[in-house]
């Protein structure tokens, strides 16, 4: 056939064939032309036997400028394009060098480096024994577009992969590439593997090597937890993402996994963090499952856990000041009045913030991180304040966490318009009884619609109608308990004890 060459395997066939067949129909059958099969009955040798062509059969269009202009330049820049070449060609010399001779000039090229050029990088096919290495780490997955009620979640997955069977684990993170989550992330993986391998790979992870150290040195916390489980740390090369492949890969394909399952739901928007963290096992369960026969290699040759886990939080101290707040990793946190002033162990997990003191745990709340658009966060919770502003609602005016204080976005839009409308000090007491009304009733989310629709008729809200609605009459709140108390007697008749 036109533009291919015949093989030493074809001419053996035509041959076979030849010998049942005419030459048309041996030709035929092995898918060559009659005059290539007229050359083979004239020829003696094979087509690999044959000598090669050693003329060119047209003038050579970079004869001129050769050895003078272009090797120096892949001398002195090997890694320059031969488009970029030939641009320079055209601007030295006008009119001399058309678009036309690209695909010549990247022939040249490519021979001038197949025979003079540097020594370029071998890569070494490694072999990944069973139990032996298990690589970690964070990928961004913000093109995934996830949404919870309706407002975008900024996300990364921490990603946990044995090398050999393909077997994984992703957790989701919120915050950026933490020790907590680092350590939460790889000790969940591996108590739910069932074991340990012998080494364990990440990247230049700030959270488990001081990159600005001279020579390659681990923390001391990522160090404590590799040598409570018995593995050996490492991490690939700086730059040299192929080195860590075995877990590049896995990154692109459990992205690509989520969004195939994302299109099949039909929809991106979640209801809160569980449903999605509930999604993403179950996108990681059908990939485990088409290394079943693989892990159950693996597992048997995994290391025994320990007899319990490590640490998988950050501990840092932090004082409650005389506002009723503290700070820990640049966000805000309040905490109940009666802690002003005592010196708290915060510990920091990747989802939430616990403090202590004295053993005893104060405090707990969902855990904020900083971002680029909000670079100091802070999390007030007004029913903290709620006592206080009681006592002095004239407060709340020019409070500088008010904003961060409000449950509800209805809120802070009622604060804005009793602000304007009303005497100050008018607006701070019916912003402090709706709060208290929210808190007493337990009904933050119903007053909010309450609130939204009095507001977009255009009224202010009516406390007192807003206090019989959602408030019971006081007839019922006071109970009536009658205690009466048996005779002594009784309990002597009980044990049959003699009066």
């Amino acid at each position: 056939m036109p533009g291919k060459r015949i093989t030493d395997q074809q001419v053996k066939q035509y041959k076979e064939h030849r010998r049942r067949y005419s030459q048309e129909t041996a030709a035929a059958k092995t898918g060559i032309s009659t005059s290539s099969a007229r050359r083979i009955e004239h020829g003696t040798t094979l087509p690999s036997q044959s000598e090669g062509r050693l003329w060119r059969t047209r003038a050579d269009p970079f004869v001129a400028v050769w050895d003078a202009e272009v090797v120096p330049m892949l001398e002195g820049a090997p890694a320059l394009m031969a488009i970029t070449i030939l641009e320079e060609l055209q601007r030295r010399h006008a009119g001399e060098y058309p678009a036309s001779l690209l695909r010549t000039l990247q022939r040249r090229v490519r021979q001038w480096r197949a025979l003079a050029g540097g020594e370029r990088e071998v890569f070494f096919a490694q072999e990944r024994p069973p139990g032996r290495l298990a690589l970690s780490d964070f990928t961004v997955c913000d093109e995934l577009k996830v949404t919870l009620g309706g407002v975008e979640l900024p996300h990364r997955l921490y990603q946990f992969a044995f090398a050999h069977s393909g077997w994984r684990h992703a957790r989701l993170v919120l915050g950026g590439e933490s020790f907590a989550a680092l350590s939460a992330g790889l000790q969940e993986a591996l108590w739910m593997a069932g074991g340990v391998p012998e080494e364990h790979r990440t990247d230049s992870l700030s959270a488990a090597f001081n990159n600005l150290a001279e020579h390659e040195e681990l923390t001391a916390r990522y160090s404590a937890l590799c040598e409570h489980y018995g593995m050996r740390a490492s991490r690939n090369n700086p730059g040299v993402s192929h080195e860590n492949g075995a877990i590049e890969a896995r990154q692109q394909s459990l992205k690509r996994a989520l969004a195939q399952a994302l299109l099949l739901r039909g929809s991106r928007d979640f209801a809160d963090i569980g449903a999605y963290e509930r999604f993403v096992a179950e996108a990681v369960r059908r990939l485990n499952a088409r290394a079943a026969r693989a892990w159950a290699v693996e597992r048997q040759c995994l290391r025994p856990l320990p007899q319990r886990r490590t640490l998988d939080f950050e501990e840092t101290d932090a004082r409650v000041s005389k506002f009723g707040v503290f700070t820990a990793r640049g966000v805000l946190y309040s905490v109940p009045s009666r802690l002003i002033g005592q010196r708290l162990k915060v510990r920091l997990y990747p989802a939430q913030v616990q403090a202590w003191l004295g053993g005893v745990k104060v405090f707990e709340c969902e855990r904020l991180y900083a971002s680029s658009t909000n670079r100091h966060p802070r999390r007030i919770d007004w029913r903290h304040m709620l006592p206080t502003l009681r006592r002095k609602p004239g407060a709340l005016a020019r409070w500088a966490l008010r904003d961060a204080m409000f449950p509800r976005s209805e809120y802070a839009r009622c604060w804005r318009e009793m602000a304007d409308r009303l005497p100050e000090r008018q607006a701070c007491r019916l912003m402090v009884d709706l709060l208290d009304l929210a808190e007493r009733a337990g009904v933050t989310a119903e007053l909010a619609v309450q609130l939204q629709a009095a507001l977009d008729a255009g009224e202010l809200p009516d406390i007192a109608a807003l206090r019989e609605r959602f408030l019971p009459p006081r007839a019922l709140q006071m109970l009536q308990v009658s205690v009466v108390l048996p005779e002594a007697a009784v309990y002597d008749r009980l044990l049959g004890v003699a009066a």
